[in-house]
């Protein structure tokens, strides 16, 4: 059996195993997420669930630094991966139960991106454009790294709005990235992406409408601080191979709402980390979806972006650029119809994200 199909495995049973455990854990020790305007939840719901999630992703990682033989280039990614990882879960930890400033979370983040990029020398020195041309990021590739790292961290924990969303976009996001890794044969990425995506499954089964737990910061920020890190390790491996534009496309819907975000908060004289309820999800429960129609809908969003992403590995640069502007054109449709760059309350309130 695959190395990638069993860590996939070990990581889900894993976390199906371990998150009844973690709920235990919140009720006892008070992680609940009480409810509020903004949320969709009627009842307190434990919040640590990210803990069941990186577990099941460590067993599997640590199974395959045991039991296969792995690269030394690639154990010290794996080593670093695994390091910025636990740090990035200990922050969301702290987080879930003490409600960090926005700013001292930032701060937090840029430290476990600088763990991973400065102590184990991840990072991206070039980036290809479709055609296969190479551009060096030289002064500007470790702070370009970070950034990366920190932004796609942040894009997964701002989607976390509704039942089974995070896990389960994360889920497209890391098969996507796998079924390329695969094409391609870099098999250490798609044994990357494959416990990822089996902790996330595993998760989502608690997860899932009706939550019994959510992920919490714990868990989100993991999962965008993981799926970052891949997509560097991926390009340093092979630019031609896990191209940017891949992950970028595969978390496409994380990262268009959290850019819409910014932008209609911008727009509307908002300060950019204050809450609101203009979120995708937030419109799509407006337009009169139930939360179980709104998650799919999302779910099937996130995979046709995630084909996208395959396809432009098997077709040509002048069918690249078709798909992308496909994508770009599709994107625009949706923001005018929905709406999604205007604020829909008064900037006084407050709220969760």
């Amino acid at each position: 059996m695959p190395d990638y199909v069993v860590t996939f495995l070990l990581a889900a049973a894993a976390a199906v195993a371990l998150t009844p455990i973690v709920i235990y854990v919140a009720g006892k020790t008070g992680a609940l997420d009480a409810p509020d305007a903004r949320k969709v939840h009627k009842k307190p719901i434990p919040r640590i669930g990210g803990l069941a999630i990186y577990a099941g992703f460590l067993l599997a990682m640590l199974y395959y630094l045991c039991f296969e033989t792995v690269p030394e280039e690639s154990a010290n990614d794996l080593v670093g991966l695994l390091t910025g990882g636990s740090l990035i879960v200990l922050l969301g930890l702290i987080d879930d139960y003490k409600n960090l400033p926005a700013k001292v979370k930032l701060l937090g983040q840029i430290v476990c991106a600088s763990v991973l990029v400065l102590g184990f020398d991840v990072r991206i020195d070039f980036i290809t454009d479709p055609f296969g041309d190479y551009f060096y990021l030289e002064l500007f590739a470790i702070p370009a790294t970070i950034f990366w790292i920190v932004g796609l961290t942040n894009t997964v924990n701002l989607i976390d709005g509704l039942d089974g969303l995070a896990s389960g976009v994360s889920m497209i996001a890391a098969l996507t990235i796998c079924l390329v890794a695969l094409q391609q044969d870099a098999l250490f990425i798609a044994v990357l992406t494959a416990s990822l995506a089996g902790s996330a499954l595993g998760f989502l089964f608690y997860n899932f409408n009706p939550a019994r737990i959510f992920m919490g910061d714990t868990g989100s920020m993991f999962l965008g601080y993981i799926l970052a890190g891949i997509s560097v390790i991926g390009a340093v491996k092979s630019a031609a191979t896990i191209a940017l534009i891949v992950p970028i496309l595969a978390l496409g819907l994380p990262i268009l709402d959290t850019t819409f975000a910014i932008v209609r908060r911008y727009r509307g004289g908002v300060p950019i980390f204050k809450p609101d309820k203009g979120h995708l999800h937030h419109r799509l429960l407006n337009l009169g979806f139930t939360q179980r129609q709104a998650v799919l809908l999302m779910y099937v969003i996130s995979a046709l972006l995630g084909l996208s992403a395959v396809a432009l590995t098997e077709v040509s640069g002048a069918v690249s650029i078709l798909i992308i502007v496909a994508v770009v054109f599709a994107v625009i449709y949706g923001v005018r119809k929905l709406g999604i760059l205007r604020l829909t309350e008064p900037p006084g309130r407050t709220g969760t994200k």
